[in-house]
């Protein structure tokens, strides 16, 4: 009978222990790959991190676009938050670091947005152009040219001549620049 009285308050005792962790429901995390607590997109906003807006973030690319080949074997660039940027490039192992800030603005055409980069090391330059961010945010598309000091018969693509629309076509997509996210 002893024994019986001590099973019956040990499974009273794992009941209420039982009932008192209850089911907490899943609150989500900033890594789940879904949209949930209070964030503004998957995994960002709310209560985690700011959301990356636009070309913001770190970008790859290898192999670099044809234009740039002269310059660079592989890229990375890294669009801040703040509208600085860094870029890094690489030609035949000698690194080359390109700094400055942007601005861009989401245009009317589809998710295509303007970029405007003023570089200021190692040389004083402008380029401007477009770029356009995967849904996935896993890939972008970009393409721009320099702008100042000019260069005879460059001009810039625009969002509503699309991809390929540097100098009014005249480069084809040979100034198309590739790349994918890094993390």
């Amino acid at each position: 009978m002893k024994s019986l009285k001590l099973f019956g308050m040990m499974m009273l005792f794992a009941s209420m222990l039982l009932m008192s962790c209850g089911k907490e429901e899943d609150k989500g995390s900033c890594s789940d790959g879904i949209k949930n607590q209070d964030e503004t997109d998957i995994d960002c906003g709310g209560v985690c991190t700011a959301c990356l807006v636009g070309a913001q973030g770190k970008w790859k690319s290898f192999p670099v676009a044809p234009v740039l080949a002269t310059f660079a074997d592989s890229i990375i660039a890294e669009f801040k938050a703040n509208n600085t940027y860094t870029v890094n490039q690489w030609k035949g192992g000698t690194k080359t670091v390109l700094i400055g800030t942007y601005t861009q603005t989401k245009s009317s055409v589809g998710s295509i947005y303007t970029i405007k980069l003023n570089q200021s090391s190692p040389t004083a330059l402008t380029a401007e152009g477009i770029f356009e961010v995967a849904a996935d945010k896993l890939s972008m598309k970009y393409e721009v040219a320099q702008t100042e000091p000019s260069i005879q018969g460059v001009t810039p693509p625009t969002a509503a001549g699309g991809f390929g629309s540097t100098s009014g076509g005249a480069f084809g997509q040979l100034n198309i620049q590739n790349y994918v996210s890094v993390k």
